[in-house]
Order: C-alpha cells, then structure tokens, then sequence
C-alpha cells in the first residue's frame, strides 16, 4: 500500500521508497526511510496536501510525494 492510500488516523511502516536521485534523497533527508513508522495526521480536503508524524515531528508532504513511499 502506498502512504498516499492511508486513511487519517492510521499507522504504517515505510517498507520502500520509489524515485529516482535527487526525489528519493529529498525524501530520504526528511527523515522517511525504510522502517520508520509513520501515522497519518490529516488530509487537506482536495486530498494535496497529507500530514503525517514521524520521529516525534509532523510533517507536511506533497500526494505526488506519498505516492513514492510504500508502507506496510
């Protein structure tokens, strides 16, 4: 399953990251890397942005970018 496809309130585990260099970095630099669980916050209502926790911080992150990130 994808990040993108959580439901609010849910919690996952990152089990792979899709992308090519510097998205996959970018992604990575925030703190989203294989085994970190994640906890969907909130949606925006158009469903662009998604607010995730992880770490002990929230983070805001683009659907294009949730949708790179398989979690289990």
């Amino acid at each position: 399953m994808k990040l993108s496809d959580m439901k609010a309130g849910e919690k996952a585990v990152v089990a792979k990251l899709r992308g090519d260099g510097a998205v996959r970095r970018r992604i990575m630099d925030m703190g989203l890397t294989k085994g970190v669980e994640v906890a969907l916050v909130k949606v925006a209502p158009l469903g662009d942005p998604l607010q995730i926790t992880l770490r002990g911080y929230d983070l805001t992150l683009r659907k294009e970018d949730a949708e790179r990130i398989e979690v289990a």
